[in-house]
């Protein structure tokens, strides 16, 4: 049976789950859920998942919620020794990247993403916009120099640690704002746009 995911296909943590799913090859059905689309198409969707965001993955009965979370579920169970590294210092190499998407470059580049992109140019805040940027740029450089001499974050091969920050470093590239010059990143980006699944999932117009 494919796995249900509830969420709309432009919000950013459903993409990661979208791109993690044709990375490995999982058959899945997907539900506008959220944003415009609201919540009232699935019944109870608050018993699924109590904090009403998506996604959340429907896995024949087995529910999750938490985008990376259920990117490490779907790479464990179908992926193992490839997008979930079998070696266990490359997985917690992995994991640590997924951790700081959400806790170092996530805020920055929603303030962004949301100033430049959901809000009227009447009500937009510059300086906060500006302030958002800066904290982006300043972590994704962090990124840039971690990847120095590595094709991918963890190395050499493509895991599920490439996900997360991999979702947010298209909108990155795409907004109309100034960029300084992050080498390592940018080629670390052009590998994720050879990918198709990444092209199909997560470089889609900035809505």
């Amino acid at each position: 049976m494919p796995a249900k995911i509830l969420g709309r296909k432009n919000s950013s943590n459903v993409m990661k789950v979208l791109w993690c799913c044709d990375e490995i090859g999982i058959p899945f059905d997907r539900l506008d859920v959220g944003g415009p689309f609201g919540y009232d198409q699935v019944e109870n969707y608050g018993a699924l998942n109590p904090n009403q965001r998506v996604p959340t993955l429907d896995d024949d009965g087995f529910i999750l919620w938490e985008s990376n979370v259920i990117v490490r579920y779907l790479a464990e169970k179908h992926s193992r020794g490839k997008l979930f590294p079998s070696d266990s210092e490359t997985r917690w190499e992995a994991e640590k990247w997924m951790d700081w998407q959400q806790t170092r470059i996530r805020a920055s580049m929603l303030i962004v993403f949301r100033g430049l992109i959901r809000t009227p140019p009447e009500d937009r805040d510059p300086e906060a916009i500006e302030n958002g940027r800066k904290a982006a740029a300043e972590a994704w450089g962090i990124l840039d120099r971690h990847l120095q001499g590595r094709n991918f974050v963890t190395g050499d091969e493509f895991t599920m640690g490439d996900i997360p920050v991999g979702s947010d470093v298209y909108r990155w590239f795409t907004l109309d704002i100034e960029r300084p010059p992050l080498p390592n990143l940018e080629e670390w980006y052009g590998r994720l746009c050879a990918r198709k699944p990444y092209r199909t999932h997560c470089m889609l117009p900035l809505s």
